[in-house]
């Protein structure tokens, strides 16, 4: 069985469905693959800078509608429980991905997108056109596909893409709990092989996601020995895992997670969102770059179906720009997360922005970008 569409689109996350909708407003027939059904709570740190508020507008989507937090101050202890505490420049909004996947999954279908829910097992290139095949034995033909499946998947798999083969040493976990906190900022905890954000989404439901070494969790027997022997050594998260009431069943959790390099272009697909690169969940950024860049894939998709531009050109720009967005701020993160996660290192910038208030400031400046 085939099925012909314009743009296909594997994996309805973030950077999926905003590109989705920028390219079904332009007018284009768009196919989404997703293996999941809607609403998903994910792992996610569920801020979103506000360097992406006025493009979201332009999509006609009404984020205020989600009852979003305002968020406009960061917060930074050490494991023995010193703060720094700075303005965003920019600001941002707290919202769950359950919330805000599901607000945008809707939109696409009201948009004309059609969503498939199958797990996409192959996809090739011949001729100018790709087939996407699904595990129910569907094909469907496409003139591009966006590689949108996340930070890990069998598709990484399928495309042999070097990240995949190599171990990662990182774990992160995620859960909501119901605890005082308050609505205007996002908190960042370092505790002893990983730093834990903490921040309000809608419902004062209180977003608590961390990332850790997996040679410092498999030490203990579960999450919750860990976070009662190792991360309440730092006082402000002792507090939320004594006081707090956790809204979710157990913690989900996600591992081999992977902040090496990853090409964006890979037979002619374009990736996005994480599938292109991540930034350190430290960095309070990923939400906004992968909104971000689905705008850059978006844009030069529309170049490329309206005939200005050739899939050569498609596939240099779309890098090149990726590139320019990104690629500092992902390079910085890397060296903050070192930095955090050595006990020696992480003091002396902590004193360091004690004694020089501006510093913090500046790193937000790093890892975050200009409106868009």
């Amino acid at each position: 069985m085939n099925n012909q569409t314009e743009i296909g689109i594997i994996g309805a996350g973030l950077a999926g469905m905003t590109a989705a909708i920028h390219l079904l407003k332009q007018g284009f027939s768009v196919t989404l693959f997703e293996k999941n059904s809607f609403p998903k709570h994910k792992v996610c740190g569920e801020f979103i800078s506000n360097e992406i508020w006025d493009y979201l507008q332009t999509l006609d989507l009404d984020i205020n509608s989600l009852q979003p937090t305002k968020i406009d101050t960061t917060l930074l202890s050490t494991l023995d429980g010193k703060t720094i505490e700075s303005k965003l420049p920019l600001g941002g909004f707290g919202v769950s991905r359950y919330t805000l996947d599901y607000y945008l999954y809707q939109k696409a279908q009201e948009l004309g997108g059609t969503i498939i829910q199958a797990n996409v097992i192959d996809v090739v290139f011949s001729n100018d056109q790709f087939t996407i095949s699904t595990d129910d034995n569907k094909q469907f033909k496409s003139k591009v596909v966006l590689g949108s499946f996340g930070k890990r998947s069998n598709m990484d798999l399928q495309l042999k893409r070097k990240f995949f083969q190599e171990k990662s040493p990182w774990l992160a976990v995620k859960a909501h709990y119901d605890f005082p906190f308050p609505d205007n900022v996002v908190a960042l905890h370092n505790f002893d092989g990983g730093y834990c954000g903490v921040s309000k989404v809608e419902n004062n439901a209180i977003n608590v996601c961390y990332l850790v070494r997996y040679n410092s969790f498999k030490k203990h027997k579960d999450i919750s020995e860990f976070q009662q022997k190792v991360m309440s050594k730092n006082p402000y998260l002792d507090i939320v895992f004594k006081e707090g009431k956790m809204l979710f069943e157990k913690p989900i959790t996600i591992s081999q997670i992977s902040f090496e390099d990853k090409p964006k272009i890979e037979n002619h697909m374009i990736m996005i969102g994480d599938a292109a690169g991540m930034i350190h969940p430290l960095c309070g950024n990923g939400m906004a770059m992968a909104i971000h860049g689905a705008k850059i894939a978006a844009e030069l998709v529309s170049e490329y179906l309206e005939n200005n531009i050739t899939r050569n050109q498609l596939e240099h720009k779309y890098e090149t720009q990726w590139n320019g967005a990104f690629k500092k701020r992902v390079q910085f993160g890397k060296i903050l997360s070192k930095i955090l996660l050595n006990t020696t290192l992480s003091k002396i910038v902590m004193k360091s922005v004690l004694y020089f208030p501006f510093l913090l400031p500046f790193i937000i400046k790093k890892t975050h970008g200009k409106p868009i």
